[in-house]
């Protein structure tokens, strides 16, 4: 299935790329999405192991993703009536006091679902059907069901999880392109993430961007390169988007 969202940086079009990295199926027991974004490799199978993580140090996307696992039928109901329209994505993006966690969740899934790119600030102007989207978050949910949701730092979730049969899938903010994304990611964490890795019990799969810098910082491991279509060129488009998968195994 699809994830029931997107987001900057999604894998949505490398994600059959990066499953055939994967170990077999039974040699993991536990399965750890690093950082979460919209989980297109979660949402990818029905199941990865036995237990599953989605981790985020977006605390909003964090609190939509516990509202659709615990409560989807009030965010539905809260979701009930909404259009594309510029007026509710601008009413959405304000900042606002006292409201509720389901509350919260509406307005940044219409935050997410009416963005430009997901840039959560710059109206699609696209038409788009809303109610379809809405009704997706009862399936996401029943997927969600097992998924342990974190919020927390990627060194912190990392140490917490780390056995022998673990699985670690990690999608960070690349290289030089971090002012792209919504949250605080520094050029030194590229090389926290590194070290986090570095001496781990458990295997990983870490998708980037190809750069010098990446490649050099990860030389010791299993570099596989890989293309996508660049995503922010039109669907004739023949654009290609170098990217790599790096993994300890």
């Amino acid at each position: 299935m699809d994830s029931f969202i997107s987001w900057i940086g999604g894998k949505k079009l490398l994600r059959k790329a990066i499953l055939e990295q994967f170990p077999e199926p039974g040699t993991f027991d536990r399965y750890i999405e690093v950082f979460g974004g919209a989980a297109w490799l979660l949402f990818s199978k029905e199941s990865h192991a036995t237990m599953e993580v989605y981790n985020d140090i977006n605390g909003e996307l964090v609190n939509l993703f516990r509202i659709v696992k615990y409560h989807p039928d009030a965010l539905q109901k809260e979701l009930d009536g909404t259009l594309m329209s510029r007026e509710m994505f601008l009413d959405a993006i304000q900042p606002a006091r006292g409201l509720t966690d389901i509350q919260r969740a509406a307005r940044f899934w219409i935050a997410i679902k009416e963005s430009f790119g997901t840039n959560l600030h710059s109206f699609i102007c696209k038409g788009y059907n809303i109610q379809n989207a809405v009704e997706l978050i009862k399936v996401a949910s029943v997927r969600l069901n097992k998924v342990i949701i974190e919020n927390n730092d990627f060194g912190k979730l990392i140490k917490t999880y780390d056995r022998e049969k673990a699985l670690f899938y990690l999608d960070p903010p690349y290289y030089d392109a971090e002012k792209y994304y919504p949250d605080r990611f520094q050029p030194e964490d590229h090389i926290r993430l590194k070290e986090s890795l570095e001496h781990i019990k458990g295997r990983f799969i870490l998708s980037y961007n190809d750069c010098p810098e990446i490649r050099k910082l990860y030389d010791r491991f299993v570099i596989i390169e890989v293309e996508r279509q660049d995503n922010l060129v039109s669907k004739n488009g023949s654009r290609k988007y170098k990217e790599l998968i790096i993994k300890n195994y």
